[in-house]
């Protein structure tokens, strides 16, 4: 009854990693079948002279969701992974010389938003810390936790809790919430950059998407070793209880059989399946990639409008100027015109930049020393960069950290340079776009796909299935697709097994 099924999985990013292990300890025959020569997915690294840099995802939040996946399977995070807490949740810049820390200690964030831009601000941010802390705890269960969300049950959460519909700030995007909450314009820039971490724009996404910040709030951890550190512990934990891992292996076809997925092909072998799972972006199957007999399992609006892409630096060098802390901001000039210049499908002129400082745990780099970085600038989807364009890139994004007094020696090269294009190479068809569909509209989140689909045996995993975007979310999705694989194995074989002539069962 589920056990001994055979299970392929299509890509070991954290999503398909999830499932694999989950799958594994309950007796499943599992087979992950991955492109790329080692696991990760989206999180993965780029060579340098100073050991291998992060160029994917790097913030890591919401802890239990990890901690349960190895509980679950009768193991302990702690034993697999070294976890560092951060003191520092973000370090913010902005051009006028202006600089601001976001604490793990919420009273310490509150202090150090006092003493920056005074005590006004101070209350607009624990006003606006309750209001998120609110909305993450309400919808976190009929969202999040459940595998498939309704509309129904979203209304009925906030029926039976009407004071959350302020809240809530329904038909108002981030942007015109944020503006609206904080006095300061600084304050709305900082809470609105949340949107892109699931690949929006403030002004695109609803209100309710501020509850993202909570996230953040509740903890940032750093990973000994790097963020593939994490995917890695995984593959080995889900291999020590029988899942085989196959690398340099792209699928080239899904196969039908009657009304259900049968088999997987690569170049160079077939593999039956009782349970099919895709860890890629949906995008593929729904523009006839992988065959056309998988086409019906996504539809064009849960895979459109697409999310941000990103142009990605990852290198190794000595920096000079401000203090860093891990996880870094250097915000644009205006509020807007990154993202309108988004929109229009043309790189910003006036970017804000992420900068992760790898090398910056909670020790602290020594001083002196050279260190690896990852820089990330957003970028519009299906952008396709030529080399003088490229060249441009990287000179914007130095550009502007030198307007912050920050330097790098030696300043990479175009090999450290990851542009929409190349992750559209890395991620088929999807043009780009990390994150999937965008999560753009008050409806986005009931039409990103869920783990189940309309083709019977095919199951969906990763940042681009539903609850969305981001290392937690994507680890959700596989707890997600193995509930679902196991719940209909097991119905299957319970049926077949109970069936009596006559039409009555022992069921």
């Amino acid at each position: 009854m589920g056990q001994g099924a055979k299970i392929i999985i299509i890509g070991a990013g954290i999503g398909g990693l999830s499932a694999a292990l989950r799958l594994a300890h309950r007796g499943c025959d599992v087979t992950v079948l991955e492109a790329a020569g080692a696991p990760g997915g989206k999180i993965r690294t780029l060579p340098t002279d100073h050991g291998a840099a992060d160029t994917g995802p790097t913030v890591l939040t919401m802890r239990h969701v990890f901690d349960a996946l190895f509980r679950d399977v009768g193991a302990v995070l702690s034993d697999h992974v070294t976890l560092t807490p951060l003191p520092v949740l973000a370090r913010h810049f902005w051009p006028g010389g202006q600089s601001l820390d976001l604490m793990a200690d919420p009273a310490a964030s509150a202090r150090n938003i006092r003493d920056a831009l005074g005590p006004r601000a101070e209350a607009e941010f624990q006003s606006y810390s309750a209001r998120t802390r609110a909305l993450f705890d309400a919808f976190d269960a009929p969202m999040m936790q459940t595998a498939t969300p309704s509309l129904s049950a979203m209304v009925a959460k906030v029926a039976s809790n009407p004071r959350i519909i302020p809240k809530m700030a329904p038909h108002q995007s981030l942007a015109k919430m944020l503006r609206a909450q904080f006095s300061d314009p600084e304050l709305a820039q900082l809470f609105g950059r949340y949107a892109t971490y699931v690949g929006g724009m403030p002004a695109r996404v609803p209100a309710l998407l501020s509850l993202i910040s909570q996230a953040e709030a509740d903890g940032v951890w750093a990973a000994e070793g790097g963020m593939t550190a994490l995917p890695r512990a995984i593959a080995d934990l889900a291999t020590s209880k029988g899942a085989e891992f196959q690398y340099n292996t792209p699928v080239t076809r899904i196969e039908s059989q009657g009304d259900r997925a049968a088999l997987v092909h690569t170049h160079e072998a077939r593999f039956e399946a009782d349970a099919v799972v895709f860890n890629g972006d949906p995008r593929a199957l729904e523009t006839g990639l992988l065959g056309h007999g998988a086409r019906r399992a996504v539809g064009a609006s849960a895979t459109s409008p697409r999310s941000l892409s990103a142009c990605v630096l990852a290198f190794s060098g000595m920096m000079h100027g401000p203090d860093l802390s891990h996880h870094n901001v250097f915000f644009g000039n205006n509020l807007h015109a990154e993202f309108d210049a988004i929109h229009q499908g043309r790189l910003p002129d006036d970017p804000t930049l992420y900068l992760c400082a790898q090398d910056h745990g909670a020790s602290g780099q020594p001083p002196g020393t050279p260190g690896r970085y990852e820089i990330i600038m957003n970028a519009p989807a299906g952008l396709i960069l030529s080399l003088e364009e490229q060249e441009k890139c990287l000179k914007r994004i130095f550009d502007r950290l030198a307007s912050f007094g920050l330097t790098c020696d030696p300043r990479p090269s175009l090999r450290a340079l990851t542009v929409p294009q190349d992750w559209d190479r890395l991620f088929p068809a999807s043009q780009g776009a990390l994150y999937g569909r965008s999560p753009s509209g008050m409806m986005a989140a009931f039409q990103r796909p869920t783990a189940r689909t309309p083709l019977k045996g095919l199951y969906l995993v990763g940042g681009g299935a539903h609850p969305g975007a981001g290392v937690p979310m994507a680890t959700l999705s596989g707890r997600h697709a193995a509930e679902a694989i196991w719940t209909d194995l097991t119905s299957a074989s319970m049926s077949s097994q109970t069936a009596m002539p006559g039409g009555m069962s022992t069921a």
